[in-house]
């Protein structure tokens, strides 16, 4: 009677080992936006990647790996902190917060609830449980610039700007940069709006650059407005984030698309496994996180098989955008001829390069 007890008390312990691993509850992720969520832009590329970690951890008919939230349309700075701290009070155990702006706010929660893994996209302070990832925006900016240049007409491109941060300073002189490697004559005129998302003012100043002789606009900001400012002016534009041909059939040159779904999914995954440590990563073409998509109508079959020649090169790491010799735009050499700049380097950058006009 004795075995059979003990057996039988093994046969319950290992049924209720059972229950409680069928029970573990889902890993609570959750996501904040800087801007309301639309079909396009900067907030739709992190949606579909929050998309992608249910779609990759979760399996049909069984009990979910993981349960994602979001929340839009949140200012950078204090409003910043009460939503990444709820979310940290409501039981998630990784924290997503991809603007420049929730840095501090980050950093500042996370030190309140050292269990919580927080992930600062964009962002370039760590600690034990924050980490930081970013995109080589840039690369994708530089094939933009070829193909512009071999678009551009007027030999004249505008661009709409978001904030001076080094972020957009790289990704306004890889697209200068890659413009005049096919068109050297050609200039980026710049309008700085110190906004990531203002609809109005985005399709403004598209149409200023346009009534300054820009056939051609790129931008760094949150909306589509750009594009379809260019789609009624009959002009050409650079769709950002994500494809825009949707609003700008004829307007859109290409698009350079940012690819979150493989990084956050490996992220979530490593907290599930209790692998998940803080660091860096700074991923470009290489690593499948940039490229170049959806080209115009409009582009000949020449210009696509160059940029995307160049896209080839920049993945297998025979193309460097910033190669020297290289100047700012007032003339000071700030790259040596053959010279190339470095990670720190470029991350730091504080100029805009010959070729950029700031002011009309």
């Amino acid at each position: 009677m004795y075995k059979n007890l003990k057996a039988a008390g093994v046969a319950f312990s290992f049924w209720l080992s059972l229950s409680t691993f069928a029970q573990t509850p889902p890993l609570k992720v959750g996501f904040v936006y800087v801007a309301p969520l639309t079909e396009t832009g900067w907030v739709r590329q992190h949606e579909e990647g929050r998309k992608a970690v249910e779609a990759s951890l979760n399996s049909p008919g069984a009990a979910p790996k993981v349960q994602t939230t979001y929340v839009e349309n949140v200012a950078e700075g204090p409003d910043a902190e009460r939503v990444i701290r709820d979310l940290a009070r409501q039981g998630h155990r990784l924290i997503f917060t991809p603007s420049f702006g929730y840095m501090e706010p980050t950093l500042k929660v996370a030190a309140e609830f050292p269990e919580v893994k927080f992930e600062s996209i964009t962002g370039y302070k760590r600690s034990a449980n924050v980490a930081t990832a970013n995109a080589r925006y840039y690369e994708g900016r530089y094939l933009a610039g070829i193909a512009a240049g071999r678009m551009t007409q007027t030999r004249v491109a505008g661009y709409v700007a978001g904030f001076p941060i080094p972020e957009v300073l790289q990704g306004i002189n890889a697209f200068t940069l890659g413009l005049r490697s096919v068109n050297p004559q050609a200039e980026v005129r710049v309008i700085w709006l110190n906004a990531w998302f203002d609809p109005p003012r985005e399709r403004e100043a598209a149409i200023t650059l346009f009534n300054q002789n820009a056939d051609v606009v790129a931008f760094h900001t949150g909306s589509n407005a750009v594009m379809v400012a260019a789609q009624e002016r009959g002009k050409f534009a650079i769709g950002y984030h994500s494809d825009m041909r949707k609003v700008a059939p004829d307007a859109q040159l290409l698009t350079v698309t940012h690819q979150w779904g493989a990084y956050y999914s490996r992220r979530a995954r490593e907290v599930l496994e209790g692998r998940w440590a803080s660091g860096d990563v700074w991923g470009g073409v290489r690593e499948g996180m940039v490229r170049v998509e959806g080209f115009g109508s409009k582009v000949p079959k020449a210009v696509q098989d160059e940029v995307l020649q160049r896209q080839k090169e920049l993945a297998a790491g025979q193309l460097q955008p910033f190669t020297g010799p290289m100047s700012d735009n007032e003339g000071r050499q700030v790259l040596a001829p053959g010279k190339k700049l470095t990670d720190p380097e470029i991350l730091g950058m504080n100029y805009l390069v010959q070729g950029v006009v700031t002011k009309p």
